[in-house]
């Protein structure tokens, strides 16, 4: 069955912009009401995530471990750090990120990660030590026991 000629008009709706036509099926506009809908969504969502910044609250790790609590295999990565014998793993001491921002904001380059053995795991599993300052330093460092989602600060 073929459409009328008054079909298509009804299904096209003609636009007159600088002198030119154009043909929009009626179908492919969105109504007043979706554009309303659709700047409200993105104004909720541009204030639910400038929201932990405008309150200026911190999500920095607060709890803390005392580093005799710590499992053996982090004590050892963190005496190996302080008289600065050699690490197992290539990645022991590179810079770390801190992209979750979960750890006092610093400068680039200020904290290094470093891997605790997990027993069990063949990889490097997901325990780190992070640490701030100076490469052999152990002032400032925090543990993860699942890979950089929470920190404890070390105490010693």
């Amino acid at each position: 069955m073929r459409a009328s000629s008054s079909d298509c008009h009804r299904l096209l709706n003609t636009y007159r912009i600088s002198g030119r036509r154009y043909n929009v099926s009626v179908q492919t506009r969105l109504r007043p009401d979706s554009w309303l809908a659709a700047a409200l969504a993105v104004v909720a969502l541009g204030t639910c995530l400038a929201a932990p910044y405008a309150t200026g609250k911190s999500s920095y790790a607060t709890e803390e471990i005392r580093s005799d609590a710590l499992p053996a295999e982090g004590r050892d990565v963190l005496a190996r750090i302080q008289s600065g014998r050699p690490l197992p793993y290539e990645r022991d001491g590179v810079v770390f990120g801190n992209r979750e921002r979960l750890l006092p904001a610093r400068p680039r380059g200020y904290y290094h990660e470093y891997t605790v053995k997990t027993p069990g795991q063949r990889s490097r599993g997901a325990r780190r030590i992070v640490c701030g300052g100076a490469i052999a330093s152990t002032s400032e460092c925090y543990y993860s026991d699942d890979h950089y989602r929470s920190f404890k600060r070390i105490r010693q």
